[in-house]
């Protein structure tokens, strides 16, 4: 089944096209007698088509039809992202908190340096997060958005790292009969890129966490919260092959001191093409988020965190 996107004129539309993701129009949906997953993407980075690809990618591989929304924070406003695009494809909170979604996606951004209540949109983040337990059957909160959702959930502290974790690390599987995991390897590689920290040891002490993949290198990187029907994922499966290239050549070109990104070229040498040995991963686990969404959301929208 297709992905329907907000419009055709969506640039992940015929970027998806292109690769072979099945994509509908508004019309073409409408005639389908069932009804989509509602998902939402609170697109917090800064190159919002970019995100917008990856994530689209990712929840439109799966055999259901998905109805993707494209949220943005109310009064925060993007530098890096043509201000007509966000006019035409994105909806402030304030706009869709009255309606109700199967899933939320809320992405990562690139504030983690700055403690969470420093952060201009803390106030209507925080209201999001309580919104979710609402109107949301299910919240997958990335990398600063899963660390930003454990905090306020649960107390769980972000610690600075002294260096950069950056490169790919190979993960444990922790719960192989996690249905989140299902069709998993016994490890994985995930693409790492942060500047913080989540701590096993505070996770485990928190109420109803589990750890569901974890690296002795990078540490926890899945949880799952039952209680507030969330995910948080702190690394990046939906990083494209040549993302972590693109920062990396982004801080050398600017005289930023960086380190090659561990286990991403051959060789570790920047002179090759980087492989991409994460995506299969990637599909598995958005492709089983989406089940799981499927398999136990209302079908009457209303009924949605009654």
């Amino acid at each position: 089944m297709p992905i329907k996107l907000p419009s055709s004129a969506l640039p992940a539309y015929d970027v998806l096209s292109r690769e072979g993701v099945s994509v509908m129009s508004e019309d073409q949906a409408a005639v389908q007698d069932i009804r989509p997953l509602r998902i939402a993407l609170l697109n917090l980075m800064p190159k919002k088509i970019q995100t917008e690809n990856q994530f689209a990618r990712l929840i439109g591989a799966t055999p259901l039809q998905i109805e993707l929304s494209l949220i943005r924070m109310s009064e925060h406003q993007t530098k890096t992202t043509a201000a007509e695009h966000m006019e035409e494809f994105y909806r402030p909170f304030q706009e869709v908190k009255h309606e109700k979604f199967d899933g939320l996606i809320i992405t990562g951004a690139p504030i983690e340096h700055l403690p969470f209540d420093e952060v201009t949109y803390w106030d209507e983040l925080r209201e999001v997060m309580d919104w979710t337990q609402t109107n949301v059957h299910s919240t997958f909160g990335v990398c600063w958005g899963g660390m930003a959702m454990i905090n306020y959930f649960h107390g769980v502290k972000k610690h600075i790292l002294d260096t950069k974790l950056f490169g790919c690390f190979r993960h444990s599987n922790l719960d192989a009969a996690s249905p989140y995991l299902r069709g998993f390897s016994d490890d994985c590689v995930i693409p790492v890129s942060r500047w913080t920290e989540m701590r096993q040891d505070e996770i485990d002490a928190a109420d109803g966490l589990k750890t569901l993949l974890g690296s002795q290198v990078s540490g926890p990187c899945l949880v799952e919260d039952p209680d507030h029907r969330a995910l948080y994922i702190f690394n990046h499966f939906e990083y494209d092959s040549g993302t972590l290239k693109d920062e990396y050549d982004r801080d050398v070109e600017a005289g930023v001191a960086i380190d090659v990104p561990a286990n991403y070229y051959p060789n570790d040498d920047p002179t090759q093409k980087p492989m991409n040995r994460w995506r299969s991963h990637a599909h598995l686990l958005y492709g089983n988020w989406i089940n799981q969404i499927y398999q136990t959301t209302p079908f009457d929208l209303d009924r949605i965190g009654a």
